[in-house]
């Protein structure tokens, strides 16, 4: 029952959610709250999507696959969706709601709020495509509609020429991207003669020929996919696109949208080339690069914030740190194997939940704070903690949990960290965690003084003031020390969506398509 709701929902959520994006311009010109509603409803529908499509597949026992159109697969493009892609849309689903809600509050600062909604719907259909799309060419497509969408939202207010200048740094180099992987897509096309991701995986197991195209394919992908998590050295958009982003648009951007690009470099490098002999060794050369790159991520990050004024920009090197350690420990995968390799993945899942948890609520205080203000510059800030509260709450224990503070999730996340690089024989790895964990902590606590416990000279005294959208901030604080204390009562909570890309997990991945080209009688089938 809970399957066949689940397989219903992935047929209609995305016609459902682009007819809403089309339908934003026309009906919203009529009245000013008729945007956020129609935003609101197909917010509420993905996230209700996502959570009845991780409720099935959780307690099933295979991946969904869903067929658009009742294309057999390979010829159709296909949904298909286990517990690890399950789980990131789950939080998506979420995230993305609590930024669809809070951005009504920041109305105030739109000029135009039709086609800020209508966009933010782009990034919605572009962040789920993406995770739930089993095709290597569809995933290009959905790449393709989240960059378009995240290329408007970042110049919206375009009337700032930083704002556009951001926007136009980010879309160029991202349209390069996008054209590396559609030529790596020629590639495997040509070599494999499918582009399913399954199929792929399957026919990589009896694939005997050189593996030079696989690599030459995976080189062009993972350039895309680092860009697009902000990954040295091709993190450089993402500090000038979030202070000139409106506010929810760098939550979704830091929260959201570097995850896809995590989450592609493991679907490649584990699902499709990871347990074949399509990329044959240079599997393992791949994986080091991107420890490699990861490890420059997480220290670039962390210094970098030392020297921040503009919030904003902190936070956005806040990123480039925490993706570059989740890099790290998911590309562990060339020196461990079982139950190291099931613990290095559950870390990898942990930190992304619990990064994108802090780091949308700790974008969303901040805008609270540049609005009273009006200005990013922490020297402005001070004291207005004292007047926002609830948001200082909010953004001290958010940071807090990004250091590494017991009990919440970012503790545990950061000790299955070191205890997996400790059981790959890697223990520089493991201190290079607690020192970025340490000189991350000096970064944040800039802001926590300024704001939070700082007096501003001449203030007036007044009341502290309480604003509807600080429940929301609170509220998604409270979800990292609730998420903290079930994964420190059950470790293995998240280790379910790391077992997806073990070699059982891939396997069952496989049998999934294969039993839906059965059953829908495929051209092989």
């Amino acid at each position: 029952m809970l399957r066949e709701l689940a397989f219903n929902l992935l047929g209609v959520f995305l016609p459902v959610t682009a007819i809403v994006a089309f339908a934003i311009p026309l009906l919203g010109r009529a009245r000013n709250s008729v945007p956020w509603a129609l935003a609101m409803f197909a917010a509420l529908f993905d996230a209700v999507t996502a959570t009845v499509v991780y409720a099935a597949v959780a307690t099933g026992d295979r991946p969904l696959v869903y067929p658009f159109g009742g294309w057999p697969p390979p010829i159709g493009i296909t949904y298909e969706i286990d517990a690890f892609n399950g789980v990131l849309g789950l939080l998506t689903g979420w995230v993305v709601l609590a930024i669809t809600i809070y951005s009504k509050w920041y109305e105030k600062e739109m000029d135009e709020p039709v086609w800020y909604y209508t966009l933010l719907v782009g990034l919605m259909i572009g962040l789920l495509g993406c995770l739930y799309t089993g095709d290597a060419f569809n995933l290009f497509v959905m790449i393709e509609v989240l960059s378009i969408s995240a290329y408007g939202l970042v110049a919206y207010h375009k009337q700032r020429a930083e704002a556009v200048e951001a926007a136009s740094k980010y879309a160029l180099i991202g349209a390069v991207a996008t054209n590396m992987y559609f030529l790596a897509l020629v590639i495997i096309y040509g070599n494999y003669s499918t582009l399913n991701m399954a199929d792929l995986a399957l026919v990589g197991r009896a694939y005997l020929a050189s593996p030079l195209p696989a690599l030459l394919a995976v080189s062009f992908s993972l350039w895309v996919f680092t860009y697009k998590a902000a990954v040295f050295p091709n993190h450089f958009w993402l500090p000038d696109a979030h202070p000139e982003a409106p506010t929810p648009v760098s939550a979704a951007l830091s929260g959201l949208v570097v995850n896809i690009g995590v989450y592609a470099v493991a679907r490649f490098l584990y699902t499709i080339f990871g347990y074949n002999n399509a990329l044959g060794v240079y599997r393992h050369v791949v994986l080091l690069a991107l420890l490699l790159l990861g490890c420059a991520s997480a220290l670039l990050g962390a210094f970098m914030m030392l020297v921040q004024r503009d919030i904003k920009r902190l936070l956005a090197y806040s990123t480039i740190s925490h993706i570059g350690l989740a890099l790290m420990v998911g590309s562990l995968g060339f020196v461990v194997a079982g139950s190291a390799l099931v613990l290095a993945l559950t870390a990898m899942v942990a930190h992304l939940v619990s990064h994108s948890i802090s780091k949308a609520t700790l974008f969303m205080a901040s805008g609270v704070f540049i609005h009273e203000a009006g200005s990013r510059d922490l020297d402005a800030m001070r004291g207005l903690g004292r007047v926002r509260p609830l948001s200082a709450i909010a953004m001290t224990v958010s940071f807090m949990n990004l250091a590494g503070f017991i009990p919440f999730v970012g503790f545990f996340s950061k000790l299955m960290m070191y205890q997996a690089f400790l059981d790959a024989g890697l223990p520089i790895l493991a201190f290079i965690v607690i020192l970025v964990s340490a000189v991350s902590l000096l970064g944040y606590m800039k802001p926590i003084y300024s704001i939070a416990f700082s007096f501003k000279k001449d203030a007036p005294v007044s009341s502290p003031k309480i604003e509807p959208v600080e429940v929301l901030l609170v509220a998604m604080t409270a979800s990292l020390l609730g998420l903290g204390l079930i994964l420190g009562l059950n470790p293995g909570v998240f280790s379910q969506p790391a077992s997806s890309l073990t070699p059982q997990g891939v396997d069952d991945y496989i049998k999934a398509y294969l039993e839906a080209r059965k059953t829908l009688g495929g051209p092989y089938g």
